[in-house]
């Protein structure tokens, strides 16, 4: 069996049908498993490594000079846990003469160019500007976990983004953005810990104390919880996918806090998302 022929300026990078042509290359060719499909007229070769960038590197020649990756795209460049390519986000600075990219969700917008840094070679809103349109784009819970995800990680400091948000009042969603900076904790480890605090504090229910320090009469360390109600000594924590791996260290570690009088809840992903007003009001149940 011959192997087909690959050049070898075409496995470096993303291509264009343009280019695979120049190479020696027809579309038929291209459908053959050597190339890997990124989008509207772009492949690249099947042996390079499956690598977001690629894509944001063949999407970043099709947009005008003056754009810049923005949204959850912009946060993955920054080093969030986000996926940087469903779609793909981008802004265009408003009177740019670009209405659409195929595969490319673009937003028109003021974009000074402070507000533009780069990233693994890639023009990308800054951190603050990240963060401020992740606040105020994305639905109320999304925005917050992004947002607690950014601070957490010390992308950005809530102070600043504050005041960045204060400067822009008309930038649309601006008032959603105050409301998540308002819900945002820098201390939130996780997602779901974000998720969890929201599904109470939306519920009704006060606001519990993250990453709280529980210590016995003696001042003793115990345990640092996810959320933590202190009038009522009620702790609650979410069990994510590393709770199997430590169940016996875990079990230990709420028995000390049991022994010691603290109260405690535990949740899963499946609690959060699916059984909300239970979680809720079993929580209730212990903060009257």
């Amino acid at each position: 069996m011959v192997r087909p022929e690959v050049p070898e300026e075409l496995t470096r990078e993303p291509f264009s049908v343009e280019q695979a042509q120049r190479a020696g290359l027809s579309r038929k060719q291209l459908r053959g498993g050597s190339w890997r499909r990124l989008g509207a007229g772009l492949y690249v070769w099947a042996g390079l490594a499956d690598d977001p960038r690629h894509l944001l590197a063949a999407v970043r020649r099709r947009l005008p000079p003056e754009a810049a990756f923005s949204g959850r795209t912009a946060g993955w460049l920054h080093g969030l846990d986000m996926e940087p390519c469903q779609p793909v986000e981008a802004t265009v600075p408003d009177g740019c003469g670009v209405s659409s990219r195929s595969g490319v969700a673009l937003r028109r917008g003021v974009l000074p160019m402070a507000d533009v840094v780069e990233r693994r070679r890639l023009p990308v809103t800054s951190a603050l500007r990240t963060a401020f349109d992740l606040a105020r784009q994305q639905p109320l819970v999304d925005a917050v976990v992004a947002v607690d995800m950014a601070l957490h990680a010390r992308l950005v400091d809530r102070d600043r983004l504050r005041a960045y948000a204060a400067d822009r009042p008309a930038f649309r969603g601006a008032p959603l953005a105050r409301r998540v900076l308002d819900l945002a904790e820098s201390r939130s480890e996780s997602p779901m810990e974000t998720r969890l605090r929201l599904l109470l504090v939306l519920g009704g229910l006060p606001r519990p104390v993250a990453q709280a320090e529980l210590r016995d009469q003696r001042g003793g360390f115990l345990a640092r919880v996810d959320l933590y109600y202190p009038d009522h000594r009620l702790a609650l924590e979410y069990d994510g996918r590393t709770h199997r791996d430590s169940l016996v260290a875990d079990n230990r570690r709420q028995n000390r806090l049991l022994a010691a009088g603290y109260r405690l809840l535990r949740f899963t992903a499946a609690d959060v998302q699916h059984r909300a007003g239970d979680v809720v009001a079993e929580v209730r149940r212990y903060v009257r």
